[in-house]
C-alpha cells in the first residue's frame, strides 16, 4: 500500500468513527466564550471522549466553533484522534465553512502526517514531521489545551497547527495555583504560562479535575473563557 493510499485509509477510519465516539465516556464537555481585543466574538461547544477500539483506546475531541454575528463569519468544526494517556496525535479533521473556508483532513503515516487541503484557491497535498510526542493545537481551538495539561517543565512538546500549516515546540514555563471567578462562582485553577519557539506565547488555566477553564493569547488578544462550570 503506498503513502497516499495509506494516509485515505487512516482518514477514512477516522471518518467512520462516529458510532464509537458516541459510545466513549466523556472526559469533558462544555462550552467557551471566544473574544479578541475585549469583545466577544464566538462560541466553541466541544466534548472530549475517550473510546475503546479494537486496537485500544483512544480520545476523540470534537467541537463547533462559531466565530462572527450569530456564526455568520465562518463555521469550524475540529475532530481530533489522539491517543491516551498524553493526548499524542494520530489523526485529524476540519472543516471551515465561510470566511476561510476549507476542508483538512490530515492522518499519520510513519514518521510524517500527511495532510490533504481543499480551499478556495484550490487543492493541496502537506507533509508534516511526526515525533512520538506531537500534539495538534489548531489556532482558535481552545479545548486543544486539554492534551498539553501535564506537559513537564523541562521537556518541551512538539506541536502542530493544521490550518497555519505551522510546527513548533511548547514549553510550559510556570505553574501556579490560582482562585478564578467563573459566573459566580470561585474555583480553585492551576495557571501554566507556556513558551512556543515559532507560534504564540500562551496560558492556560486547568481547574483541579485538568479541565481547560480559560487560554489566553497575548500576542493575537485571544481569549477563551469557560462557562459552563460551576465550581
Amino acid at each position: 500500500m503506498n503513502r497516499s493510499m495509506a494516509c485515505f485509509v487512516t482518514i477514512a477510519s477516522l471518518a467512520g468513527t462516529s458510532p464509537l465516539v458516541a459510545q466513549g465516556v466523556v472526559i469533558d464537555q462544555g462550552q467557551f466564550e471566544i473574544s479578541v481585543n475585549g469583545e466577544l466574538v464566538g462560541t466553541e461547544d466541544f466534548v472530549i471522549r475517550r473510546a475503546s477500539l479494537g486496537l485500544g483506546a483512544a480520545y476523540f475531541a470534537n467541537a463547533t466553533i462559531s466565530v462572527g454575528p450569530d456564526g455568520s463569519v465562518s463555521r469550524i468544526t475540529p475532530l481530533l484522534r489522539a491517543l491516551p494517556p498524553e493526548g499524542h496525535a494520530e489523526s485529524y479533521q476540519v472543516e471551515v465553512t465561510g470566511q476561510g473556508a476549507m476542508d483538512l483532513r490530515l492522518a499519520r503515516s510513519g514518521r510524517r502526517y500527511v495532510a490533504t487541503i481543499r480551499s478556495q484557491v484550490g487543492a493541496e497535498d502537506r507533509e508534516f514531521q511526526a515525533r512520538p510526542e506531537t500534539r495538534i493545537l489548531d489556532l482558535g481551538v481552545a479545548h486543544h489545551h486539554y492534551f498539553v495539561r501535564d506537559l513537564r517543565i523541562d521537556r518541551p512538546a512538539h506541536v502542530l497547527e493544521p490550518r497555519t500549516r505551522t510546527q513548533h515546540t511548547l514549553t510550559a514555563a510556570e505553574r501556579d495555583e490560582e482562585q478564578m471567578e467563573v459566573g459566580p462562582n470561585t474555583i480553585q485553577v492551576r495557571r501554566v504560562d507556556f513558551t512556543s519557539s515559532g507560534g504564540h506565547d500562551r496560558t492556560v488555566w486547568y481547574d483541579r479535575q485538568g479541565r481547560v477553564v480559560r487560554v489566553e493569547i497575548p500576542a493575537l488578544q485571544w481569549v477563551a473563557q469557560r462557562t459552563d462550570l460551576v465550581g
